[in-house]
């Protein structure tokens, strides 16, 4: 099961993790190749949590029980040209499937037969599971698309027809529909080379560039099932699907709203953006709608000379994709305040069609990576996101005004309020060990624990009334709209690239995926020690943290690290004290979800072990807390994105497969879904029990 393998097809190893080049061009302007954007000298937090690894790797034996290594699982067929690949050990019966689950048991919720590590241009899934692709890039969702033509492909196409690169996915109730439910997902970004034949990126046409303004954005689809078969397939020109682009009029909410900061020449009042762009990781909120962070928003803007822009790593040059020679806005030069109207979270009403989408300023402005929603008591909304940065941070808001039930106009634009007034904090973090003690030779320290505390500190609070800076020099203007600056000077805690952050809804522990980290121990940055030897952290952990009297509202948490990933063969690795021969190996954790029973789900982003991405389920409480086995692999060059877990089906968006260094339309890396012949297409995928009975049961 933990079999490694040589990197094939993937990427150079000069790249983080195991992301290619290519990838690193187009998702997020070659982010880590430029200068780290944050200099401040904030506590590093791979000080904090050092010695840690080594400390519980000696623990682990006498904490749980001793389980044997589970199956190896399945390989995929990796040249199966349909749309999507069999299960890796073909057709199996129930009764096959029933002895596998007994041979395999594990937790609730992952009683399947892990999949090995692999290389396969598929998407290879568990024995005794089926799988389909629900809907792909150009499919038609809205009335009068034409059917996709990869090779006559327009603007005008594009805006009714299914979006590029998913990323998050959120499945909503249909209600009066049987079988079918309302698909929402964003797409984060757009890969030219991919996309059109014999595109030269030096010279891009004005209509490359408004196709991929449209390509970007989000979409919403109605899904039906076939309860026989298990499959779900999209349902075309149904009157709720949606298409939301970069050209998109969205309203700007909250406390920057009409600031000078984010006046254009195009917009004197602050208040009206056109498009959405780079969103990647979300949530759903109680009251029915999608949140959707905007990340790499910095890599479409060129010719900036400011310092605020460069903390938030946006270029002095040209842009990758040159929209600045189309559309002025995108030159800082030319619309200064333009950029200062990207970075947020957005949110999406998928049952309005006529809806005008927000951007929350009072979530602040960062790469934001998840936002995801939690009610405190009294019905207060908490949303949790992630910086995805190298040594940047992850926030949490809390509202101040209280959710209400019920679905009149009146209710739901109250409930489109509420993100809008309330008090944005920065996480910092403490070790509970003197910092002597951690003195990077894996020495314990002295009082033998390995967890910690924090505080969220205010950054500032906003009213009906107005709004209250708590950073000293900065006002509450300043704070929404450069809040990586406000960080800085609050001394939050530098992390290794905060992704996805999602709370248990069985526990309440709040679960922070930490990627990776190429600076890590590199020039001046905060080097590891040798409980942890991961200068240059290539395979990233996964933090638990706990709100004080488990209230999403505190402003004080314990923290802990649940998993430290990579080969477990690794002495620095570490799965929640379980034995480490029975784990999957995995790297690079990106977006989390969980099934009904609180098992928590990762999907992975740049795996450094030499095999493919993948989705990996893992125990987060009793005797097989720690227990991580991998239910998925994607496609050459793929990145699994957007996991929902369901009881009988798990969806996952299969993002930029065939993303690899040299490939193009002449010369593909990747013939998935559709086979030889035809363009490479990200794309949602079900997964289901061939039974037809709960996942991992």
């Amino acid at each position: 099961m933990r079999k490694l393998l040589p990197l094939i097809g993937t990427s150079s190893g000069s790249h983080p993790g195991g992301r290619s080049a290519m990838t690193c061009r187009f998702r997020c302007g070659d982010a880590c190749f430029h200068e780290v954007p944050n200099t401040s000298s904030n506590e590093y937090v791979g000080d904090v949590i050092a010695g840690a690894l080594s400390r519980r790797s000696m623990m682990r034996a006498a904490a749980v029980v001793t389980v044997a290594a589970a199956g190896a699982g399945a390989v995929g067929a990796a040249q199966a040209p349909q749309a999507a690949a069999a299960p890796a050990a073909g057709p199996a019966s129930a009764a096959a499937s029933v002895a596998a689950r007994r041979k395999n048991k594990g937790a609730r919720g992952l009683r399947f037969a892990p999949v090995a590590p692999n290389t396969a241009d598929a998407v290879t899934v568990p024995e005794g599971y089926r799988q389909n692709v629900v809907i792909r890039w150009g499919e038609p969702i809205l009335r009068g698309a034409p059917a996709f033509d990869p090779e006559r492909q327009t603007a005008k196409a594009q805006a009714g027809q299914f979006g590029y690169n998913c990323d998050f996915l959120a499945l909503l109730p249909l209600r009066g529909e049987r079988n079918r439910q309302l698909l929402v997902a964003n797409h984060e970004y757009t890969d030219e080379i991919l996309m059109f034949r014999g595109y030269d990126s030096a010279n891009p046409t004005r209509e490359q560039a408004e196709i991929a303004w449209a390509a970007h954005g989000l979409s919403a689809v109605v899904v039906e099932e076939d309860r026989r078969s298990g499959k779900l397939t999209a349902v075309s020109r149904h009157r709720l699907n949606r298409r939301v682009t970069a050209t998109t009029e969205f309203r700007l909410t909250g406390p920057a709203a009409g600031s000078d900061l984010v006046k254009t020449s195009a917009d004197p009042t602050g208040t009206k953006v056109l498009g959405t762009l780079n969103n990647c990781s979300g949530g759903v909120t109680p009251w029915g709608t999608t949140l959707h962070g905007e990340e790499n928003f910095n890599q479409y803007f060129a010719n900036s000379s400011r310092a605020t822009d460069k903390r938030y790593g946006i270029g002095t040059g040209a842009t990758e994709r040159k929209w600045e020679r189309f559309d002025k806005r995108f030159d800082v030069a030319q619309e200064p305040n333009e950029v200062h109207r990207f970075g947020y979270v957005v949110e999406f009403d998928p049952y309005d069609p006529t809806s005008t989408p927000r951007k929350h300023t009072a979530l602040g402005r960062f790469k934001h990576e998840a936002a995801t929603v939690r009610l405190t008591h009294d019905g207060r909304p908490v949303v949790y996101s992630g910086d995805d940065e190298r040594f940047d941070y992850f926030y949490k808001f809390v509202g101040s005004k209280r959710m209400r039930h019920g679905s009149s106009r009146a209710v739901r634009e109250h409930n489109l309020s509420l993100l809008s007034e309330g008090t944005l904090y920065v996480a910092k973090l403490t070790g509970d060990s003197p910092a002597i003690e951690i003195d990077g030779t894996g020495k314990l320290p002295g009082d033998g624990e390995f967890d910690g505390s924090g505080e969220w500190i205010p950054l500032a609070t906003a009213t009906a009334k107005g709004a209250v800076s708590h950073v000293p020099g900065m006002s509450a203007e300043e704070v929404f709209v450069f809040t990586r600056l406000a960080g800085d000077k609050v001394g939050a805690t530098k992390m290794d690239r905060p992704e996805d952050i999602e709370p248990n809804p069985v526990t309440g522990k709040v679960y922070v995926a930490l990627t990776n980290n190429s600076a890590r121990g590199v020039g001046a940055n905060a080097k590891a020690d040798e409980a942890n030897p991961r200068n240059a952290n290539k395979h990233g952990h996964v933090l638990e943290l706990t709100e004080r009297w488990n209230r999403p509202e505190s402003t004080r948490f314990a923290w802990s690290l649940f998993l430290v990933a990579g080969d477990p063969e690794d002495p620095a690795t570490y799965f929640a004290g379980f034995p480490k021969d029975g784990v999957s190996a995995i790297s690079c954790p990106d977006n989390v979800a969980f099934d009904p029973y609180g098992n928590l789900w990762i999907s992975t982003d740049g795996s450094a072990l030499g095999s493919h991405d993948g989705l990996f389920g893992v125990a987060t409480r009793g005797e097989r807390r720690g227990e991580l086995k991998q239910f998925l692999t994607v496609p050459k060059g793929a990145e699994t994105c957007g996991p929902i877990i369901q009881d009988r089906r798990v969806l996952v968006a299969v993002q930029h497969p065939g993303e690899v260094d040299g490939a193009s339309v002449e010369e593909p890396a990747s013939t998935w879904p559709d086979g030889p012949g035809t363009y490479v297409r990200p794309a949602v995928v079900a997964v289901w029990r061939a039974d037809g009975c709960d996942i991992g049961v």
